[in-house]
């Protein structure tokens, strides 16, 4: 089994591979940071990390010559689990709305905004309470209501559809924490800063067959 961490010049990809790689101990898969769409085509499971501006990131992504398509086939086609990260997350989306209007991957319905508050900092960083909004999910198992995760970001998913929402977290409002449909799924937290709470689920996503 395989799972790659796509490089697009976008994500924390030590981290990610680190804390990957650490979740995966005693499971048989192996674990690569790659940048070639032939890679993403063959693996068995796929992360899109993602640190920045919407538009840079996406530009990023649309650069590597083939990799939309190997990213289409390989999870809109055949269905392979996918996990994006922070902005990798927000990619899902039909658009971003940073410094103008970017097209998105649009796998689930929503924009990307920007957080708003008189009282509080942006951008939202440091830890937070997750409220479980879809418990049953599988890449949730065992992470409850309550649980501390890492946030760093000035701009949240607002999803078209609340059943897509898996997780949030109020912070001067209702921020989505988590989303997913069928074979995806995106986390707005990272997991690999996130500690215990991270590795669980990390290691969820890498048992996950949907």
């Amino acid at each position: 089994m395989k799972t790659v961490i796509i490089d697009y010049g976008s994500g924390n990809l030590r981290s990610a591979e680190k804390g990957t790689v650490r979740a995966a101990e005693g499971l048989d898969m192996d674990v690569l940071v790659t940048s070639s769409p032939e890679e993403v085509r063959t693996a068995d499971r796929i992360i899109l990390p993602g640190v920045g501006a919407f538009a840079d990131c996406m530009k990023g992504l649309l650069s590597l010559d083939g990799m939309r398509d190997a990213l289409e086939e390989a999870v809109i086609k055949e269905a392979k689990p996918f996990l994006g990260i922070c902005v990798g997350m927000q990619l899902l989306a039909d658009a971003g709305l940073e410094h103008g209007r970017t097209a998105g991957l649009g796998w689930i319905g929503g924009t990307v905004e920007e957080i708003k508050s008189d009282t509080l900092k942006v951008p939202h960083m440091g830890w937070n309470d997750l409220i479980i909004d879809q418990g049953s999910h599988p890449v949730l198992n065992d992470i409850k209501t309550g649980e501390h995760a890492y946030f760093v970001h000035s701009y949240f998913f607002k999803a078209k559809d609340q059943k897509n929402v898996l997780a949030h977290v109020e912070y001067g409002g209702y921020i989505s924490a988590m989303i997913g449909r069928d074979n995806i799924i995106g986390t707005q937290f990272h997991p690999e800063k996130s500690q215990e709470l991270g590795l669980r689920l990390i290691r969820n996503f890498l048992k996950w067959a949907p």
